[in-house]
């Protein structure tokens, strides 16, 4: 109790806190966006094969071993380790940031580089955290901006890597949106449904106007949940606000990776949907001020 009345009363001390604690989540966030989706991947192969076998008997032997794969590690429980010579890593290197310097950069067994991108999302866990917290002040709504800031990191670099959004994320986001508008965090709870259902609805009738018009599908169905789960946590009044933010952010987030990568590979919509609804956050009611002012509308 004397420490969280210490941050209270300390600012500069909490951002620091926040900053280091936030540092570790980004650790383990690195590990939910490496084995999510290889456990995701094992569960869908794995009820198809069951499913085969048991719908179509004569498939039995080539797909029995479908049912015998090895189940991928635990995302909390299971050490991390080298992906190329299995060394389990110490404590000492794995400590966020400072372990990638110490190491050099290499594994300190094989000698094989380490991705860059590890300490990068621990350091970008912990300075968008940090913002969190500088601008919403010791609150319930710094708490809550915190856990909604590392949803959108783990749902933005696993829609990245797989062009999937998986539900177990965006549906529960949703759900604890609509959870904090009880208590009217940052909307009350009408506006948190009614921003919930334009957020689905939008990107829907966006999807399907696109394929009709095109035949093709523009977008998948995670970006209506994502949507979804922002317009639950900041309103229907908010939806076009990120919505906006979203597709600025992907015209020039895009042609940056597009010109740096210089690949045809699509990219998701989803990361720019979690730019868009991390903007809108922090800033969104004071977009939607300024452009009422600015249009006359006030």
């Amino acid at each position: 109790m004397e420490l969280l009345y210490t941050l209270e009363q300390s600012p500069t001390l909490l951002l620091i806190a926040t900053f280091v604690f936030s540092l570790l989540i980004g650790s383990f966030l690195n590990v939910v966006i490496f084995r999510y989706p290889k456990s995701m991947q094992h569960e869908w192969t794995n009820d198809s094969a069951t499913h085969l076998i048991e719908t179509y008997e004569e498939l039995k032997q080539p797909l029995e071993k479908y049912t015998k794969l090895t189940k991928p590690p635990s995302i909390v429980w299971a050490r991390s380790n080298c992906q190329n010579c299995n060394h389990q890593i110490k404590a000492w290197e794995n400590i966020p940031v400072l372990g990638f310097l110490f190491l050099r950069g290499k594994c300190s067994n094989c000698k094989t580089k380490i991705s860059h991108r590890y300490w990068l999302i621990e350091l970008l866990t912990a300075i968008l955290s940090t913002v969190v917290v500088y601008e919403f002040g010791w609150s319930l709504a710094a708490v809550c901006g915190v856990i909604l800031t590392w949803y959108l990191i783990a749902i933005s670099m696993i829609d990245y890597d797989t062009m999937v959004i998986p539900d177990q994320f965006s549906l529960s986001l949703m759900w604890i949106g609509i959870f904090i508008s009880l208590a009217s965090v940052y909307v009350d709870p009408s506006a948190s449904i009614k921003g919930a259902l334009l957020g689905y609805l939008l990107l829907w009738s966006i999807f399907h106007l696109f394929k009709l018009i095109t035949g093709k599908d523009g977008m998948g169905y995670g970006d209506f949940k994502l949507l979804a789960a922002g317009g639950a946590w900041l309103g229907m009044q908010s939806v076009a606000v990120i919505v906006i933010l979203s597709s600025l952010s992907g015209a020039v987030l895009g042609s940056i990776i597009l010109l740096i990568k210089k690949s045809n590979k699509p990219i998701p919509f989803g990361p720019y949907l979690a730019v868009g609804i991390w903007i809108t956050l922090l800033y969104g009611q004071k977009i939607i001020d300024w452009y009422l002012d600015f249009s006359g509308l006030t």
